[in-house]
């Protein structure tokens, strides 16, 4: 005989107060519904809110009282007997403990309730008003810093624009031309003149 472990013994009994604690009463809930029987649907409701109790005082117990020996067969017991038609323990449970107990604090629970609703607005208001702020605050700073970055772009696009301009359109030097060949066969020419005109100088001188 294979022995389960802890883990797959944990599943098996969540799976089956599963089916028995919510599914069956969901299904005999969806039944009532339909056919319009005041007393079904009476007896179920009286189930949920049984149940709904259970589940929140569970979150609790399982911290403190999982230790204790059976105490998950112990839970799939009592869901049991909330929904044996024999027992009847929902219905029980209810007309003992939680009706009295709702009625005579009803009216304090609504107050509780209209002031939590009132609170959760105004803080729901003051924290969207706080998350506009800070999104409007974060969408300026990011306009600005793109709005800067743009400007020294277009500053560096305009000195390089400028530093362009001005090598394309430079001045030529201002210190003498180059020596052209003209000019060098000018120079060449000089003494050829000079000479012919001494010749001619002391011919004369001899006539």
């Amino acid at each position: 005989m294979q022995v389960l472990s802890r883990g797959q013994s944990e599943e098996v009994r969540s799976g089956s107060r599963l089916i028995f604690g919510t599914l069956y009463p969901a299904y005999y809930s969806y039944k009532a519904v339909k056919s319009k029987d005041i007393k079904e649907y009476v007896k179920w409701m009286m189930y949920w809110i049984i149940f709904a109790l259970f589940t929140t005082a569970e979150t609790f117990t399982d911290i403190f009282l999982c230790w204790f020996p059976f105490y998950y067969e112990l839970k799939i017991a009592f869901v049991a007997w909330l929904l044996s038609p024999y027992t009847k323990g929902s219905s029980l449970l209810y007309r003992k403990f939680v009706h009295p107990t709702l009625s005579s604090k009803e009216k304090e629970i609504d107050d509780c309730l209209v002031q939590a609703k009132d609170r959760s607005y105004d803080a729901l208001v003051h924290f969207g008003k706080r998350g506009l702020n800070v999104a409007a605050t974060a969408a300026v700073m990011a306009a600005s810093k793109g709005q800067g970055a743009l400007s020294e772009r277009l500053r560096s696009f305009s000195m390089q624009d400028l530093t362009t301009i001005r090598g394309d359109g430079a001045p030529a030097p201002s210190g003498p031309p180059p020596p052209g060949p003209g000019r060098a066969s000018s120079k060449h020419g000089q003494p050829k003149m000079s000479r012919s005109a001494s010749e001619s100088a002391s011919s004369s001188g001899t006539a």
